[in-house]
């Protein structure tokens, strides 16, 4: 990787860091801490937020017809996505150790805490769970596949792609025939030293 690329990465990785922070202060704004990964608000805040919540029989007439409709297609999901998080999950419980990488921790993937704010009417709770599931185990499910890619094909495509997981950064120059075996090798080391390198 040249030093340039290494500069740059090294930059976004302290924009992020910086953005987590302002996440965290951001948090002081609305009430509540985090207790060992559990939601605590202050005394008083869930009282203070149900004064936003809309009644359950508005916010159903007040919705579109035509998203109505499609709920029952958007629900569907929930079958492949449970499918998947089964499937991702047995292959991690079984491959991961006969590779020696450190399984993927799929409670920081699958988040469900937003049932706990004051002003999400029943529904628009279930919406959330949902929307909180659905997207925690395509990430986690991805975490898993870029695990994997980076064990036994840590190499960049030629063509730019869209987005990329935090991986792909270290990956084999495309056609750097050269340096593969070592980068090869440098990529296993790191996937094998995941939880350090995720802590970090």
């Amino acid at each position: 990787m040249s030093d340039q690329i290494k500069n740059i990465i090294d930059r976004m990785n302290e924009l992020h860091a910086e953005l987590e922070r302002a996440f965290e202060d951001r948090k002081k704004d609305f009430g509540f801490t985090l207790e060992k990964q559990k939601v605590r608000f202050l005394e008083g805040e869930i009282s203070a937020q149900k004064k936003f919540k809309r009644l359950l029989i508005t916010y159903i007439f007040n919705g579109r017809f035509l998203v109505l409709l499609t709920s029952p297609i958007i629900y569907s999901l929930i079958i492949p996505l449970a499918l998947l998080d089964l499937f991702v999950t047995i292959y991690q419980l079984i491959c991961f150790p006969v590779y020696k990488m450190e399984k993927v921790r799929r409670q920081d993937y699958v988040v469900l805490d937003r049932h706990k704010l004051g002003y999400l009417n029943f529904l628009e709770k279930i919406n959330c769970a949902y929307c909180g599931y659905g997207n925690g185990v395509l990430a986690y499910s991805s975490e898993i596949a870029a695990r994997t890619e980076s064990y036994w094909c840590p190499i960049k495509h030629a063509r730019k792609v869209v987005t990329f997981h935090r991986w792909y950064s270290d990956f084999s120059d495309y056609g750097d025939a050269e340096n593969y075996l070592a980068d090869l090798k440098r990529n296993i080391e790191a996937v094998r030293k995941t939880e350090q390198k995720a802590g970090d």
